[in-house]
């Protein structure tokens, strides 16, 4: 009989490919994911895991494992979430990992929809950046991720996780005031090849739309000054030291008084946000109402 708890594990070290990390992510020591991974081997009576200078990795027969882990993972997460709509008398707590500006613009909207409608429902709310959110889902420390689209996440396709588009928005270029396109209507992105440049840092969702918009207008743009935040973006192109692409939203609330902001010439550099669960838990009674209330928070897809 295959012990669920170690499929987990054997999930974690496929997720953080170290057990170590893996270790991390559940909360146990490494000597305590080592045991379990021996236990589910001498369970299964095959090699699950090599170990290398370079971390962990699967072997085939892990691998085969590893498919049927997600089915009984998102199984017990469905089982879960009847047994909750069994018990009825909806409430309890629901955690959910989000980026400061869909705070902004679709959870805190969310949560005042919950407070009228679902008053059962606590919602608890962590700021993750945008690339961060989903693999705190997957590591069981949110229940709720509000992400951004960004090289390397999960797609659609992935049995691990429920998506649900949120909204889109185009990215708006941010010139000081005395840029010699600042009288323009609209700005083309490879006008501004030779400029310096404000950007978040590598590794941030935004900072792989902005190199990626750059590189399709032919050319790798000189990033010469980073932060995440956008506030401080904006305040540094109204200081003269370069030009930068921001989403609209993150706009909002934002002094400009020192900047001019134009729309993208042609089609835009778009960030795209979605919301994410563990599948099987998206029918969950405190889970789908508040993904009902962000869907209704973002509008119209």
């Amino acid at each position: 009989m295959i012990d669920v708890r170690r499929l987990r594990v054997l999930r974690a070290v496929a997720d953080h490919r170290t057990v170590t990390a893996a270790a991390a992510a559940l909360y146990l020591t490494p000597s305590a994911v080592s045991q379990q991974l021996a236990a589910l081997e001498q369970e299964t009576g095959h090699r699950l895991v090599e170990r290398g200078a370079r971390g962990a990795r699967l072997t085939a027969a892990g691998e085969i494992l590893l498919t049927h882990t997600d089915a009984v993972l998102a199984q017990l997460e469905r089982a879960e979430a009847e047994l909750a709509d069994y018990g009825a008398g909806v409430a309890g707590t629901v955690t959910v990992a989000a980026f400061a500006t869909g705070i902004g613009l679709v959870l805190a909207p969310a949560i005042a929809e919950l407070t009228r409608t679902a008053p059962g429902i606590r919602v608890r709310v962590q700021d993750a950046e945008g690339d961060a959110s989903v693999p705190m889902v997957l590591d069981r420390l949110v229940d709720v991720a509000v992400a951004v689209e960004y090289r390397g996440a999960p797609g659609d396709g992935d049995r691990r996780l429920t998506r649900m588009p949120l909204y889109s928005e185009p990215f708006d270029a941010v010139l000081p005031v005395g840029h010699r396109l600042a009288g323009q209507e609209h700005v083309a992105v490879s006008d501004l090849a030779e400029d310096a440049w404000i950007g978040p840092y590598p590794g941030n969702p935004c900072h792989d739309v902005v190199v990626l918009a750059c590189e399709y207008a032919g050319f790798e743009p000189r990033l010469e000054h980073s932060s995440d935040d956008f506030h401080a973006v904006v305040a540094l192109a109204g200081a003269g030291a370069g030009v930068a692409l921001v989403p609209r939203s993150a706009l909002r609330g934002t002094e400009l008084g020192r900047v001019v902001v134009r729309p993208v010439e042609g089609a835009a550099p778009t960030r795209r946000v979605f919301a994410a669960v563990r599948q099987g838990a998206e029918g969950h009674p405190l889970i789908k109402p508040v993904l009902e209330a962000l869907a209704a928070a973002a509008g119209p897809a």
